[in-house]
């Protein structure tokens, strides 16, 4: 069982910048996973924003490219999202996730964040960005 726990967030003015952490209480054991951000609005689906694989892999939502950077931390079991340039529209609640199917790596490199079915996901963090 993995354990996700999220930190950062909060409210910016556009143009500012967050970060959003995520650690993993329990630590990744898996060789191969795909960690990823999702966000989600009050009455949408949840979407995929931004993703990294245990190779090295990133993908990002076209929305959000140039803008946010997905990075991990292996030796503290911490992954990161780095929010630039923010937008009214990117006011939304983040959720970290993983996704420990051995072949998501692959799957996200060829389709994108679409392709990710995570199994675990943190708590949600309320990102307000104002005009």
């Amino acid at each position: 069982q993995v354990q996700l726990v999220e930190s950062g967030g909060g409210s910016v003015q556009a143009g500012g910048s967050l970060r959003l952490s995520c650690t993993a209480a329990s630590g990744y054991i898996r060789s191969y996973y795909c960690l990823a951000w999702f966000r989600q609005a009050p009455g949408k689906e949840r979407e995929g924003v931004a993703g990294i694989g245990t190779d090295g892999t990133r993908s990002y939502t076209d929305a959000v490219k140039g803008r946010f950077t997905v990075s991990q931390d292996n030796a503290k079991n911490t992954l990161y999202l780095q929010m630039n340039s923010l937008k009214p529209e990117d006011t939304d609640s983040y959720y970290c996730a993983e996704d420990p199917t051995p072949v998501c790596v692959r799957d996200m490199r060829l389709r994108g964040l679409s392709s990710l079915r995570p199994n675990y996901w943190g708590q949600g963090n309320k990102v307000t960005v104002s005009s």
